[in-house]
């Protein structure tokens, strides 16, 4: 884990500039995962670190890899300004957990849902889980392991993560697409869903 972390926080810097802030969270049982926030113009995106640290386990399995398994972090983007989401660290450093605590695997496609609000104020309680390799490139580790893949999260409402558990992710996607939803907005509604 600690020769991976460094590796993972240069691709995040070289991808996203220099972070301005960030935190440290720790929960009993796992290891410290911090929280990265960097802005870029009217965006501020949210970056997990610790989580790459050991590869996901089924959670079925007897034993856990300590080699072998996918490795993910996390991002978030909103745009700056227009709510304090600042108070979304916690949050993010829960979600980043839940592989060690939970034993999920995160993976493009999936929900995480936190069952309170990621901020104050805001109309979501859970994220869809994206395709990485857009904002972020992979990063690739040394055989046998896993590339870190940088997994972007698109808030959803309530009604939004309900729709999207009948008709799934896709379809999800390409109604937000069909109605030019702004997935960065803090304090969006809901896209219809008729």
């Amino acid at each position: 884990m600690a020769e991976i972390l460094p590796l993972v926080e240069a691709r995040l810097r070289s991808a996203l500039g220099e972070p301005d802030a960030r935190a440290d969270v720790t929960f009993l049982g796992t290891d410290r995962i911090q929280v990265l926030r960097f802005l870029d113009g009217d965006i501020v995106r949210y970056a997990t670190l610790g989580m790459s640290g050991a590869p996901m386990a089924d959670p079925t399995s007897p034993l856990a890899d300590p080699v072998q398994g996918p490795r993910a972090e996390l991002i978030l983007s909103v745009r700056d300004g227009i709510a304090d989401t600042d108070q979304v660290l916690r949050p993010l450093a829960v979600l980043a957990a839940s592989p060690q605590v939970e034993g999920l695997i995160v993976a493009p496609g999936a929900s995480l849902d936190l069952g309170e609000p990621l901020w104050t104020g805001a109309p979501f309680t859970s994220v869809l889980v994206a395709e990485s390799g857009g904002l972020v490139e992979d990063l690739e580790l040394d055989e046998p392991m896993d590339p870190v893949r940088f997994l972007p999260l698109l808030p959803m409402t309530h009604n939004e993560a309900a729709w999207k558990r009948v008709r799934g992710a896709q379809e999800l996607q390409e109604r937000w697409l069909t109605h030019g939803t702004d997935l960065r907005d803090p304090l969006r509604t809901s896209v219809p869903l008729d």
